[in-house]
């Protein structure tokens, strides 16, 4: 079992499989972003290898993302091993976060390996302003990928991003078609990880003062309902979907992380939103298992308390120096 120094159980991994996306969306990485060399990302078999270290070590829930984790080549043998791990009850879960373009292609793969439930990526229903946010994406694949998933009974929860003077008007239609659909969604706050060539602060919109106008307008209730991750929903009376807010900075979570992120480098962060980390693929390549695990323990004594975001005009403290699809989310 995994203990932090703040006595918190460190039970769920989020993998990144890869850098690589087939969008560009603006408040994820610069347009012209340069992806990493194919010789210093992780192999699936490396990345098995860390699952199998960490499932030992009793992380027993686990998400698959990107960049992108359906453009990754061979990503199945991933998901079918964790489907193995599940079945030998080693794992309560295993999830993924996809933009959706490429879940029409993998929803059936997806059912039949034990994927019960995905996070699509989804910041607007007009084709004009995804093309805009997304720099090139057809909003029709999504639809299409979400809609496949809902058929075979995967659990789908949309992950929308607001994005002052983009889609804060919008987000209410969004939540209305995604309670049609039966869907749950989580609206997250911008975070300030990676230059993406403008500032975050024109971006940024508080979700505490939005959370307010949320609730007021369509008389939502406080709900029990959790996830394995940081999202607190909320829910109406008539409706079964369930309506997520992630406020990183305006509503710090950290008291209750039980997670950290393997980078599809081999990079192991203790916190979305610190620069610190511990180099696993060194020590999966040039060292003993016994290595590792002291590696991915070490990790756990310098896990921080908290994160320290902060988007303020003139302050960027607290910028973390890499980009989203680097990280996973």
């Amino acid at each position: 079992m995994l203990i932090d120094n703040y006595k918190r159980k460190i039970d769920y991994l989020r993998v990144s499989v890869t850098d690589r996306c087939d969008l560009r969306c603006t408040y994820c990485m610069a347009e012209d972003v340069t992806f990493l060399p194919r010789q210093e990302v992780l192999s699936i078999e490396e990345i098995i290898k860390l699952i199998s270290i960490f499932n030992e070590l009793g992380v027993t829930k686990f998400r698959l993302t990107g960049g992108e984790p359906l453009v990754r080549k061979n990503i199945i043998s991933v998901i079918e091993y964790l489907n193995s791990l599940k079945n030998q009850n080693k794992i309560k879960e295993h999830t993924l976060t996809t933009n959706g373009t490429n879940l029409s292609k993998y929803a059936k793969i997806l059912k039949d390996n034990g994927v019960n439930r995905i996070n699509v990526s989804l910041d607007s229903l007009n084709p004009q302003k995804y093309r805009e946010i997304t720099k090139h994406g057809d909003i029709q694949k999504v639809i299409d990928g979400i809609e496949s998933c809902i058929e075979l009974d995967i659990k789908v929860k949309i992950n929308t991003v607001l994005t002052q003077n983009f889609n804060d008007e919008e987000v209410f239609d969004i939540i209305r078609w995604v309670q049609k659909k039966r869907c749950d969604i989580s609206l997250i706050e911008v975070m300030p990880i990676g230059s993406i060539g403008e500032e975050r602060f024109n971006q940024y919109l508080s979700m505490k003062k939005f959370e307010e106008q949320l609730v007021s307008k369509l008389k939502l209730s406080p709900s029990n309902y959790k996830t394995n991750g940081p999202s607190r929903y909320f829910s109406k009376t008539d409706n079964e979907s369930k309506i997520g807010i992630i406020s990183a900075i305006s509503h710090n979570f950290c008291d209750t992380c039980n997670r950290v992120r393997l980078t599809c480098t081999g990079k192991l962060y203790m916190c979305l939103g610190q620069n610190d980390y511990v180099d696993l693929k060194y020590a999966l390549r040039n060292m003993s298992k016994i290595d590792i695990i002291k590696q991915i323990e070490y990790a756990m004594t310098i896990k921080p308390q908290k994160h320290n975001f902060e988007i303020s005009k003139n302050n960027y403290e607290g910028y973390v120096n890499r980009h989203m699809n680097e990280t996973g989310g």
